[in-house]
């Protein structure tokens, strides 16, 4: 009669077997080439940000990284491509902020957002500007508050569009501040900052890219950044937070993610090797041009923090009163 020691170690066998393949495919991992999805057209930030990762990654593998635009509803097209691909390494996504919005504006996705992914960094994030016409007479978000609440309904805030990201952000600050100040959409965010350019509209708040040359142009006048702390795009401009609201974050953000049950070997895997390319200048540099900078962290922390701006931006669209497609 078989020993239980011995039962044991036949039980045990084959799980070591496994791992110790499961260690081999990943330390081989790529052997062929790799899809990184864009859920949007070539030429937007999302796009940019895929490609700089994409085209960095081909010079560290063995395989190339082919780019695999597939835009469509909001990014829905791409992404549920990506959810039900097989989770072997080679299907990845690069995902914007649009990809957290996109529970709350849609009645019903074809994926989960967070459970039908492995998160597997958080790339790069850029904070959005809270600009208004020189014309204004301030100078500070607290001036801006008290003039608004001074006049109620009266000043206007342009955005690329209803349920985007310019929109979403100033109608958090709306929010939080107390304040009445009336949405204007545009179609596109060269149109919203047309619109303050030319006084249409008094304020904006507006992705970095979008707002940094109308600003060193002294075109508009920045008040505050809206991320957590300072950005190092822009060390003088004092955060929204800072003006007594803390904990306030608007950003913009890109990461990179991989359909769910893709194994932990692999995602670590990408997570170094896209680490190690976040250290790169060169590429901190095409970064900053996009008005971006360099994130990074686990899986485990781009999990979390996904999780948590579903929730943040869901809350924030129910505020701004808008109903679900």
């Amino acid at each position: 009669m078989m020993s239980g020691r011995r039962l044991a170690a036949r039980a045990v066998w084959p799980l070591l077997l496994f791992g110790a393949a499961f260690s081999a495919a990943s330390q081989s991992y790529p052997v062929r080439p790799v899809r990184m999805v864009i859920a949007f057209a070539p030429g937007g930030g999302t796009d940019v940000v895929g490609r700089i990762i994409g085209q960095r990654l081909t010079e560290l593998w063995p395989q190339p990284v082919v780019i695999d635009n597939r835009p469509g509803a909001g990014s829905i097209v791409g992404t549920e491509i990506v959810a039900k691909a097989v989770p072997d390494g080679y299907t990845l996504q690069t995902v914007s902020m649009s990809h957290a919005l996109n529970v709350a504006l849609y009645r019903k996705l074809p994926y989960d957002p967070i459970r039908d992914f492995e998160h597997v960094i958080l790339a790069a994030r850029a904070p959005n500007v809270l600009v208004v016409h020189p014309s204004l007479p301030v100078k500070t978000t607290k001036d801006l508050i008290a003039l608004a609440k001074a006049r109620p309904g009266k000043l206007n805030f342009s955005s690329s569009g209803t349920g985007g990201v310019s929109h979403l952000s100033a109608q958090m600050f709306c929010t939080v501040a107390g304040i009445d100040i009336v949405h204007v959409p545009y179609k596109g965010a060269g149109p919203a900052m047309t619109a303050l350019l030319s006084g249409e509209v008094q304020l904006m708040m507006a992705t970095t890219p979008v707002a940094l040359s109308q600003m060193k142009a002294n075109r508009v006048r920045a008040i505050a950044v809206a991320s957590r702390k300072r950005s190092t795009l822009t060390p003088d401009l004092p955060t929204i937070a800072e003006a007594g609201f803390p904990g306030f974050e608007a950003d913009t953000w890109y990461g990179v993610l991989a359909p769910a049950h893709t194994s932990a070997a692999i995602v670590n895997k990408l997570n170094g090797d896209i680490a190690q390319l976040l250290r790169n200048r060169d590429v901190q540099a095409q970064l900053e041009q996009q008005g971006a900078e360099v994130a990074g962290g686990s899986p485990q922390a781009f999990r979390t923090f996904a999780q948590a701006e579903v929730a943040k931006w869901s809350k924030a669209i129910r505020a701004a009163g808008i109903e679900p497609n």
